[in-house]
């Protein structure tokens, strides 16, 4: 099976605050055939997360209430969602190798403004690191 017959059943949450990027990322995503779920918070992407497992959050660090890497942190600390791969998108000035994301359990980082060919090759990769396709 081909890798866009594979993507075209995974499901990404997109959590950030932002509409535009929301958007931008939704239209990024289904290029790749990826089905796109939407919060504008952690609250919110919690409650998406208990309909329907996604295969990856990614989770804009910059959240109001929560911030990314609080949520995440409390994602990774459930039994049941401590195996959802989550990627951190960020416009600041944090690097790949920054302790806090890793130990937060983040399986990637995303800095914004981002080029669509390495966006989608970071989303591809961390989905077959974690064995979802």
């Amino acid at each position: 099976m081909k890798e866009e017959e594979m993507l075209d059943h995974k499901t990404v949450l997109v959590v950030d605050d932002a509409p535009l990027n929301r958007k931008l990322i939704r239209t990024l995503l289904a290029m790749k055939k990826i089905r796109a779920i939407e919060a504008q918070d952690a609250e919110q992407a919690f409650e998406l997360i208990r309909q329907q497992t996604p295969d990856l959050v990614l989770m804009d660090l910059q959240l109001p209430g929560l911030n990314g890497l609080e949520a995440t942190r409390m994602l990774k600390s459930d039994p049941e969602t401590k195996n959802i791969p989550v990627v951190i998108l960020s416009a600041g000035s944090v690097r790949e190798d920054d302790c806090e994301i890793r130990e937060a359990g983040c399986a990637g980082l995303i800095l914004k403004p981002f080029g669509a060919e390495d966006f989608l090759k970071t989303v591809t990769s961390v989905l077959c690191r974690s064995g979802t396709l």
